[in-house]
């Protein structure tokens, strides 16, 4: 089989960052040998979450079994999401925006066997869905964990307790239609109704403003979605928050300006 050499779009931060905490997890587990280093296997876990590359293909890369990368992914991926911030540390930089944005995004899996749960009449399509904040300049703050794709927006905040810690935290926060009834701290534009009247002028106008802020924080989904993993997800769905969490850390390994 050909091969060919390509190349990851990320900085030595991120390769070091995890190298570092593949070695310090060897140096407990006191392995003495593998098939790759620190830094190739964190090499192997970048091209698979930066690139999307799949298992075969880097297996025949790095010259390595099939399940010997599935194990190697798999491991640094699990050390990666053990570090990811949890939303009481996230918070911390949160309250100090002037305000943010929410919203939800959905990250398409393969068929399950149990396919009701995770299939979105939405998006018309199988995924899990996760909840995105992102501060005004619509940069990436944090991501929630991985839940089924049927559950609504709304419900998916009030599961993962991110209505309640915003408000608490008193962060004014923007959200879309989704979110109609959330209440708190979280503002949503304005929704005509079955059998009330048309939106006044002034309700448009707010619409529009709200609009252009909240469109900004479309921005952080896309920035999640440049790890092409998330073009389809072909594992098993309970995978997805490790991935996520994991993907969160390297992108604030390589934008240190919210990292921890």
């Amino acid at each position: 089989m050909l091969s060919y050499p390509a190349a990851i779009p990320l900085s030595s931060r991120s390769l070091h960052h995890l190298a570092g905490l593949i070695r310090a997890r060897r140096g407990q587990r006191r392995s003495r040998w593998r098939r790759l280093d620190p830094g190739r296997q964190a090499l192997l876990a970048l091209a698979h979450l930066r690139n999307g590359d799949t298992l075969t293909r880097l297996a025949t890369g790095f010259e390595i079994s099939v399940t010997t990368a599935w194990r190697y992914v798999r491991e640094a991926i699990d050390l990666l999401a053990a570090t990811a911030d949890d939303l009481d540390t996230a918070m911390n930089r949160i309250r100090l925006l002037t305000y943010a944005i929410l919203d939800g995004t959905l990250i398409p899996i393969d068929r399950v066997a149990d396919q009701k749960p995770y299939y979105s009449g939405k998006h018309r399509r199988h995924g899990v869905n996760v909840q995105v904040i992102a501060d005004p300049a619509g940069r990436l703050i944090w991501a929630s964990a991985a839940l089924p794709g049927s559950i609504h927006d709304l419900t998916a905040a009030r599961t993962h307790h991110l209505i309640v810690a915003l408000s608490r935290a008193k962060v004014m926060t923007f959200a879309d239609k989704a979110y109609q009834g959330a209440h708190g701290s979280i503002r949503t534009p304005f929704k005509r109704r079955r059998y009330r009247p048309k939106l006044s002028a002034w309700q448009k106008k707010v619409n529009r403003a709200h609009a252009r802020i909240r469109a900004i924080g479309e921005r952080a989904n896309a920035t999640l979605k440049t790890w092409k993993v998330l073009t389809r997800l072909r594992c098993s769905p309970h995978r997805a928050t490790p991935i996520v969490q994991a993907i969160l850390v390297l992108h604030h390994v390589e934008n240190p300006t919210y990292a921890g």
